[in-house]
């Protein structure tokens, strides 16, 4: 039976240990053979434009960057639209791979049969 996960992060910088840790938990339910999705919301949805998630600094944590390359080659990376209208970050601004959702979108992915959702 396929194993799904759609993980919903909400922080960004200004809860870096709950954004790492939604990041972490994600990659490692990808790792262990789930089919991941990530939703990029609230201040993590800087992490769709190309070079932020470099910038993100958390000692002991794994870095942000290899955790989002992971997402974005082996799940599903969304940005949500609402958040990413109110930081004026368009289609053509994020990194490739990423696409931007909304609200129906997710309520679509969390309501199937078989998901667990996390939100952090």
């Amino acid at each position: 039976m396929e194993r799904r996960l759609v993980v919903k992060v909400t922080a960004g910088s200004d809860a870096p240990e709950r954004c790492s840790q939604a990041f972490t938990v994600a990659t490692t339910a990808l790792a262990a053979g789930a089919t991941v999705s990530l939703w990029l919301t609230g201040e993590s949805s800087w992490f769709a434009l190309p070079g932020k998630a470099a910038e993100f600094q958390l000692p002991h944590a794994a870095p942000l960057p290899d955790l989002l390359d992971a997402l974005l080659a082996g799940g599903t990376v969304t940005l949500c639209t609402q958040c990413a209208a109110r930081r004026d970050i368009g289609p053509d601004d994020v990194i490739d791979g990423v696409r931007i959702a909304g609200a129906p979108t997710f309520v679509e992915e969390i309501m199937a049969d078989g998901v667990q959702a996390l939100v952090y």
